[in-house]
């Protein structure tokens, strides 16, 4: 996983870049969490399946960003491993690998509140994807 964080007023924005369009996503959901909490200290005990949908690669890139917020803001569910294993310019589906928050282990380092379309985009390069999206923080 590649990803750099850029200023944003008031917010955070990530750029993801990798070989595939896969890549970018699923190093979107790590980034998210890499930012969230220190993913070393987290268990892959769990799996949870994620399924979304979109206009478009920024469209998806968004909605799938917003499940997998959902897994910690909804369900205290941490991500360590993010697998995709269908995506088509328009749906998406993937595994989330991790465990339930337990805060004699875990630290929560900053609160995302939501993925943004600001800015939100996904293209193809001559290396390969890039992705960017902005978080609400």
């Amino acid at each position: 996983m590649s990803y750099r964080v850029f200023d944003h007023t008031a917010d955070l924005g990530i750029e993801i870049s990798g070989e595939t369009i896969g890549e970018v996503y699923a190093g979107a959901a790590l980034a998210l969490f890499d930012l969230l909490t220190d993913t070393s200290a987290v268990r892959e005990s769990e799996e949870r399946t994620v399924a979304v949908e979109g206009e478009d690669e920024a469209d998806l890139l968004v909605n799938f960003l917003r499940e997998v917020l959902y897994a910690w803001n909804g369900e205290g569910f941490l991500v360590k491993t993010c697998a995709v294993r269908e995506i088509s310019p328009r749906r998406l589906t993937a595994v989330l690998r991790g465990e339930p928050h337990d805060p004699a282990r875990h630290r929560i380092r900053m609160e995302i509140k939501a993925a943004t379309y600001h800015q939100a985009s996904v293209r193809r390069t001559a290396e390969g994807w890039i992705g960017r999206v902005v978080f609400d923080v």
